[in-house]
Parts: C-alpha cells; structure tokens; sequence
C-alpha cells in the first residue's frame, strides 16, 4: 500500500501536467519499471557508482594516439554506446565510451578515466535524458548543467576541445515509448538544450545541434527515426553522423 502511495505521489509530480486515464497509467507503469531498473542496479552503484570497470581494460589495451592522430572520444549514455562509430565514420580514430543509463554525475566520475587518460584532442559529451528521467535520483536542470559544465572545465585544462551535444527529442508514438516519454519532459529537454547552446555560446565549444534535425512538427522525435521514442535507429543515427563530423572538424579547427 505504501509503495502505491509513493508511486502516486511520484507521479502527480513527473507528471503533473499529464491527463488522467492512459496516460497516468503510462506513466504509473514507466515509473515502476525506472525502480525495478534502479534496484537491479544497486550491486554495481554500491561499489562502483560511475561504472569506471566498464571501460578498465579496454582503456588499458588502447595505445597513446600516434603523432598527428585526431582521436575523438563519444561520451555518453545508451544512446552513443548503441552508435557504431566504425560504420559511421570509417577510418577514423574515434573511440566510443558509452554507457547504457548514465547520469551527468557518473560521467562526471569516470570522465578521467574514460576520456582525459585517453588524451584525445576532442571529446563529444551527449548526456542528460537520463537525469531527467530520474534514472539515479531526482536532477534538477541545474544540477545538469553544473555537471556538463564541470566535464567541459576538466577537458578544457587537459586541452581537449569540447563538443556539446543537445539532448534528443522523444516521442510518444510506438508501443514501447511508454517506458520513457512519460519521465522525459519535452519542454525540460527544450529549456535545457537553450542553456547547452548558450553556455557553448560563452565559453569556446561546439554546439552540436541534433534536436533540430530530428525533430517534427508536435515538437517531438521523428516517427521514422526510433524504434522506441527514445533510441535512434539507423536512420536517426544516419542524421546525426554528418552533424557530428561537421561539429567535430570545428572544434579541431580550433585546436
């Protein structure tokens, strides 16, 4: 009884503006399956809450960049570990440190392991749907912001260009966006994407805008490029490559 109490207490608040009937049902139902995901999860977040063991022994295993090499590391969550970067961008020397459900603050954890020890001259940072679907706690949008600023000062003072990403939009059309949409606010993902590109805008880095590319015209992703309202699939992934090479090639520019 206690439990369904929290749950409706947690949902007026997510989802305050949401109607009653399906959609509070969506949500009850998306809010049930963020705990169950959260308490399969607290093994590894009692010992080793950023996850720096995903990535240990690869980070071991990958040779200093040669003279002249452009790496470029992909930090993020789900969405860049799911991005084959070799398909996407043959030949080049990127490296792909995405961890499925991550947070700002466990990026934040593992950012010297997984992107300074790395000594790349450019690091892609795609991050904060998670923190807005509560995935490891309540994250207001300064919270966030404070992380994403904390990892752009720390590549900043290893020399590594920055490359801001906006969070993607999300969509309530298939079946299986129930799990996601009703915890990601389209409006928080709008508000914080303006602050993404003001901040780049003040202080040196690229703003790499995908949530123009992907979106339609209710605001939301694109029906054709999502599976699950949340994830791209290839032709998401086929949008957001050029992007990202355009943004890349200018913070190397400025290098």
């Amino acid at each position: 009884m206690l439990r369904n109490i929290v749950i409706a207490i947690l949902s007026a608040l997510l989802l305050g503006s949401v109607c009653v009937g399906q959609q509070n049902d969506d949500a009850v139902q998306a809010i049930l399956n963020l705990e169950k995901y959260r308490e399969g999860l607290i093994p590894l977040w009692m010992t080793d809450f950023g996850n720096l063991g995903q990535f240990r022994e690869a980070n071991a295993k990958l040779a200093p960049p040669a003279t002249g090499e452009d790496r470029v590391v992909f930090m993020g969550d789900s969405i860049t570990y799911g991005w084959h970067l070799d398909q996407s961008f043959p030949g080049k020397p990127y490296v792909n440190r995405g961890i499925g459900g991550q947070t700002t603050p466990q990026m934040l954890l593992r950012f010297r392991s997984d992107v300074i020890n790395l000594t790349p001259k450019a690091v892609v940072i795609l991050a904060g749907t998670n923190d807005i679907a509560g995935n490891t706690g309540f994250m207001s949008l300064g919270d966030i912001e404070a992380n994403l600023q904390t990892m752009t000062e720390l590549a900043r003072v290893h020399k590594i260009r920055v490359v801001l990403s906006s969070v993607l939009p999300v969509n309530n059309y298939p079946e299986r966006s129930k799990l996601f949409f009703p915890l990601r606010s389209p409006g928080q993902i709008v508000e914080l994407n303006r602050w993404i590109k003001d901040y780049c805008g003040r202080n040196d880095c690229v703003y790499l805008d995908y949530f123009s590319a992907m979106t339609d015209n209710n605001g939301l992703l694109r029906i054709d490029l999502s599976a699950d309202g949340l994830h791209p699939n290839e032709k998401g992934y086929s949008i957001m490559a050029p992007l990202a090479r355009k943004a890349i090639d200018q913070a190397l520019a400025a290098h």
